[in-house]
């Protein structure tokens, strides 16, 4: 048995299982499909009895389990069950948000981050106001920030007559992604059209002889410049670990001090990106000299020329990234962009719309990320999404997952290939993709496992990290390594 105290000190580290840190959506409340109640319920007549049921079964996970393999060239299925439910496809989802931001955007779409005048420079001196203009790039990091920084000051600007702007453009403000997580986790930060460091803020603590010395900053690799606009304080109790209140313009948290030991970090999610991101940015700039007054946020740009400017890499490899990491904030960017939308609910419902449209697809979507409880899809339809997904970019984007033996591990050398998205919540486990051996033909599979009854009795204070979560996990992982394996034998 674990205290509470060893519980407390792990979560505060964000000690998890590479599992988790999977979009880890640690998303609660999607409806269980009504009748769905075991691994076999609602199986089709195209399901078996043995081979791929009795693997599902073993596994003992609860709830419902559903799962399809196809030839890729003719969509013929070759096992099935229960294909047809509709269940929360996880992280999953990521790969759905590809095919359409890619679709709409184009692979070389790029986002640009500006810093732009109302006015000449002149003897060093800017006659006029100095502006911070976002469109969304939800790749920015801190040591990206500090080049346009340096950029800025090789221009000579060394003082500003007027005012010090930002404009968060092109994308919505959004406080956080989903509202039934807890409020500390990283995971789930608020999205804007200035994003740093995936919007989330280190939180350092030391013990030293008058106490803890607790510190906010926005490290990066190269830089790592200190954080005003959130603080934290330690409280004598026991729990909760974190409490958080919204001021007007700062993020305001607390930490239990008995759970934080003799020292450590922990990143935690910004609700005010577009502050954290201008701070972060004239920090950068006093180092060069130049003294920006307090930022005021604008809605609409002015009249004004861009002095210094940096873009992302292309759509492909930030999408190529956020498949490998399952970073939620860059699936509900993108899907932002994509679809236009004013609310991550409107967008992801023109995305549904264009999977409805475009390739027949029936579907629910509540986000971009699938860290919302409300998104249902079919193994079937998600299946054929990859399907029909094949001749384009996304297989070569998707990570490499390898063939599992029985105990999970990656069988080194394997000659068949297995490229696949993963998706993660509390007891729900997803796998989509392809098997691809050297010779034969290619499949396509979907594997989507969920336990919503018990997910649905979790407490807000259970939901990083559940009493018997990474247990479940590892059975569903193995279950699908044994599927993929079983198909990979049988059928190429």
């Amino acid at each position: 048995m674990f205290s509470r105290r060893w519980v407390l000190t792990a979560l505060l580290a964000g000690a998890t299982s590479p599992s988790w840190a999977e979009a880890p959506a640690r998303s609660p409340r999607p409806l269980a499909r009504p009748g769905a109640t075991g691994p076999n319920a609602g199986a089709s007549s195209g399901a078996v009895s043995g081979g791929g049921a009795a693997i599902a079964k073993a596994a003992g996970l609860g709830g419902t389990v559903g799962f399809v393999v196809m030839e890729s060239a003719s969509g013929k299925v070759l096992e099935a069950m229960n294909e047809h439910a509709g269940l929360p496809p996880a992280s999953v989802a990521k790969a759905m948000t590809t095919i359409y931001a890619l679709d709409r955007l184009g692979p070389n779409y790029r986002y640009t981050t500006r810093v732009m005048a109302t006015g000449p420079v002149q003897n060093g001196r800017l006659q006029g106001d100095l502006i911070l203009v976002g469109s969304g790039d939800p790749s920015l990091d801190t040591d990206g920030l500090g080049d346009l920084a340096a950029a800025l000051a090789a221009r000579g600007v060394k003082e500003i007559t007027g005012r010090f702007l930002a404009l968060a453009g092109g994308i919505p403000h959004i406080d956080e992604i989903d509202h039934d997580q807890p409020d500390h986790v990283g995971y789930n930060p608020a999205i804007s059209g200035l994003n740093l460091n995936y919007n989330r803020v280190n939180f350092e603590w030391k013990r030293g002889g008058n106490g803890y010395a607790l510190s906010m900053d926005a490290r990066g690799k190269r830089f790592i410049p200190a954080v005003s606009m959130a603080d934290m304080r330690a409280v004598s109790r026991e729990a909760p670990l974190f409490t958080y209140k919204r001021g007007q313009n700062r993020d305001q948290w607390t930490v239990a001090q008995s759970a934080l030991g003799n020292g450590g970090s922990r990143w935690l999610p910004v609700r005010h990106p577009e502050l954290y991101t201008a701070e972060v940015f004239a920090t950068l700039m006093r180092a060069h000299g130049l003294r920006l007054p307090e930022v005021t946020l604008i809605n609409g740009l002015p009249a004004a020329m861009v002095l210094v400017e940096t873009q992302s890499t292309p759509l492909s490899d930030i999408m190529r990234k956020m498949l490998k990491y399952s970073t939620n904030i860059t699936a509900e960017v993108v899907g932002l962009t994509a679809s236009g939308a004013g609310s991550l609910v409107q967008s992801a419902g023109q995305m549904q719309a264009w999977a409805a449209a475009k390739h027949g697809i029936s579907s629910r979507f509540v986000d971009h990320s699938g860290l919302g409880g409300g998104s249902r899809i079919s193994a079937t339809e998600m299946a054929r999404a990859f399907r029909e997904a094949r001749g384009g970019m996304l297989p070569g984007l998707l990570k490499e997952q390898g063939i599992r033996d029985v105990k999970g591990k990656e069988i080194k050398g394997h000659p068949t290939r297995v490229i696949a998205k993963t998706g993660t919540l509390n007891f729900v486990s997803s796998l989509a993709g392809y098997i691809q051996p050297k010779s034969g033909k290619e499949l396509t599979f979907t594997i989507f496992s969920a336990d919503t009854k018990r997910r649905d009795g979790l407490s807000m204070s259970e939901r990083e990290s559940p009493e018997g979560g990474k247990q479940w996990a590892r059975r569903a992982r193995n279950m699908q390594a044994q599927l993929v394996s079983r198909w990979a034998e049988a059928y190429t």
